[in-house]
């Protein structure tokens, strides 16, 4: 149905006003939305941090271990993911909410907690393998695998003005890697097929890892999300790390800076899966991949004040060409119907099921229905023009 422009600029509604061809509306709303764009920036800086922190930490203990140890390194993290989450889970929706959640979308959180797991092995495999410039070019491949993806799963529908900003994105990150390269920071391969295979395999696993996370936290509570992401993720990492790592970890020598450096490790990990779902809900897995591309201009950070490595005007530009490419991305938002990919398992809502969705593509969303096929399950959190209310829960509906 056709929203007048006067209608939306009543409900301060910038994706609506863009809809009716208002963009004075769509300025003014976006003016009073100003916090909620600078929080979605600000979690994706603090999540391209944790990637730079963890990035670090990796190479630390790659210099003072004698032996390899990534799946130990995961496990840990998903332990603790699941030793924290699990509990909370539990007492906020109760066990029974919990149960029916599990035992008709176990195959989902499996599925996420599988390619999770190994998209971690594969990349890590593959610097092995490949040299630095084909790992960084490779790595991208995650970004229009995740639009593909959330295109046929959340329906998202993207503008012109998206695939500007990915590629505004995707030029800054070919700025970094020609900083890297005139610094001379490449390195030779030792088997380039195998690690160019292992790093797409590895950037497909992370594509799908990060689009079932988005569209089941759209569905349930981050925690929720995370929890089981840690339980499965626990089993999974910890049978493979059992089959290959159980000869290297008798052989490992532990030092106070190995422990150290581990647990730094496993807690910057923690915070980077405890963030992002806040960060699918409120925006996308898309937005998610394209912040965490500055994550190489804070590795050169480090550099500078660990190894006082210069920082060449390229980097700087490369950053600020990532930022204006996630403003264009954000101010401009991808407009997605009210309903997504009516999936197995999430056909008919569950007790402890959100109604709305609350992340920042689409401008209003229906109250949720008895009826399966009018139910809605996306939304943008904003307030309905017609209820000016909120749905946040469908449990009394089950």
């Amino acid at each position: 149905m056709a929203c007048s422009p006067f209608r939306v600029l009543r409900t301060l509604d910038p994706i609506g006003a863009l809809r009716a061809l208002d963009p004075i509306g769509a300025l003014r709303a976006l003016r009073n939305d100003w916090k909620r764009l600078v929080l979605i920036l600000a979690l994706g800086q603090i999540l391209s941090l944790c990637i730079t922190s963890t990035s670090v930490l990796s190479n630390k203990l790659a210099e003072r271990q004698t032996v390899t140890t990534p799946n130990f390194q995961s496990f840990l993290v998903y332990a603790l993911l699941l030793i924290v989450y699990m509990p909370l889970t539990l007492v906020r929706l109760g066990p029974r909410k919990v149960w029916l959640n599990i035992k008709k979308r176990y195959y989902w959180y499996i599925f996420m907690a599988l390619v999770d797991v190994e998209g971690n092995f594969f990349v890590i495999k593959a610097f092995s393998y490949t040299s630095l410039l084909s790992c960084m070019l490779l790595d991208t491949w995650t970004l229009p695998c995740v639009m593909v993806l959330a295109y046929f799963l959340m329906h998202t529908r993207y503008k012109w003005t998206h695939i500007l900003s990915v590629l505004i994105c995707l030029g800054g990150m070919g700025l970094l890697i020609k900083g890297d390269m005139d610094a001379g920071k490449n390195y030779l391969a030792t088997d380039a097929a195998r690690g160019d295979i292992f790093m797409l395999i590895g950037a497909t696993c992370y594509a799908l890892s990060n689009t079932t996370e988005e569209f089941i936290v759209r569905h349930r509570p981050q925690y929720e999300t995370v929890a089981w992401l840690g339980f499965f993720g626990t089993l999974i990492n910890g049978v493979q790390m059992g089959i290959i790592e159980h000869d290297r970890l008798k052989k490992m020598t532990w030092t106070k800076e190995i422990v150290g450096f581990t647990i730094g490790f496993d807690l910057v990990m923690f915070v980077l899966y405890s963030i992002a779902p806040f960060l699918f809900r409120l925006s996308s897995a898309t937005f998610y991949n394209l912040s965490i591309l500055t994550s190489d201009f804070y590795g050169l950070i480090f550099a500078k004040y660990m190894f006082h490595n210069p920082i060449t005007p390229i980097y700087a530009g490369a950053f600020v060409m990532i930022v204006v490419g996630l403003l264009v991305y954000y101010i401009i938002p991808q407009v997605a119907p009210v309903r997504m990919a009516r999936v197995y398992g999430f056909r008919t809502p569950i007790p402890g099921d959100l109604a709305l969705n609350q992340g920042a593509e689409v401008a209003t969303a229906p109250i949720a229905s008895h009826d399966d096929d009018n139910r809605s399950v996306a939304g943008s959190g904003l307030f309905d023009p017609d209820s000016k209310t909120r749905v946040q829960d469908v449990s009394t509906l089950a």
